[in-house]
């Protein structure tokens, strides 16, 4: 009994001090005192406590400051955990338009595509949501069919059910389909001011090309020292492991 009331205390007290280091930092902020905020954000993060709010506040912090892969960075981290937050998008948005780089997208085809795009309507825990909602009124179409007095309410309530199962497979794969995919990928951002991306994992390989702080890369494989990196426009290269900071 001890040893839970002992538990209970310090996540109590741990719940105060983060709230506490919160308001402190958010106040620094109103000052315009930017550094130090982010210095208590980062604080806050470095305890252990993640949340979209302090991401973000974070990265309005950099963004002020005009440090654009950490601005960048915390608002993709924010993003995560809230990938519904039209404002976290906004900013994010304006903190990309600090980046040199210029990378193309190149659109998908085919029938890959077509389900990335449907999966990719919601978010897989709000997928797991529509599929939890879709369980209840199956449930309530059950119901009416059971207790039904005649064959057309049967009939009526019976095609319900079926077309609500349809609705919990479609979203119950999409769910499963959009988590598999965000998890399979390997986002980070460049946090050097310029690095020289390689054609192989060596230091006198020839160059590929060069990219510039803030922009987005995703990681396909790493070596030693080395990251294997393509772009939105497909381009792949080899890039120091110290250039880089990984989202996830």
């Amino acid at each position: 009994m001890k040893k839970i009331l002992l538990i209970l205390s310090i996540l109590v007290s741990q719940f105060f001090w983060a709230q506490s280091a919160f308001e402190n930092a958010n106040k620094l902020y109103q000052q315009e005192k930017y550094q130090y905020a982010a210095n208590a954000y980062e604080g806050i993060i470095n305890s252990g406590k993640h949340s979209a709010e302090v991401y973000f506040n974070l990265g309005n912090c950099y963004y002020k400051l005009h440090k654009i892969a950490p601005s960048i960075y915390n608002f993709e981290k924010a993003l995560q955990l809230s990938p519904n937050d039209e404002e976290i998008k906004t900013n994010l948005d304006f903190a990309r338009k600090m980046a040199l780089d210029d990378i193309k997208i190149i659109p998908k085809v085919g029938f890959h595509k077509l389900i990335s795009d449907f999966t990719s309507t919601y978010y897989y825990d709000t997928w797991a949501w529509i599929t939890v909602a879709l369980g209840f009124i199956f449930f309530l179409f059950f119901l009416g069919y059971y207790f039904s007095a005649t064959t057309f309410k049967k009939r009526l309530f019976f095609t319900g059910m079926f077309a609500v199962i349809v609705g919990i497979v479609v979203s119950a794969f999409s769910g499963i389909y959009e988590k598999n995919r965000v998890s399979n990928e390997r986002p980070a951002i460049v946090f050097s001011e310029s690095v020289v991306v390689k054609s192989e994992p060596k230091v006198n390989a020839p160059d590929s090309f060069t990219l510039h702080e803030g922009t987005k890369v995703y990681v396909l494989e790493s070596t030693s020292n080395w990251k294997k990196i393509e772009l939105t426009d497909e381009t792949t290269g080899w890039i120091e492991s110290s250039a880089i900071k990984e989202l996830k």
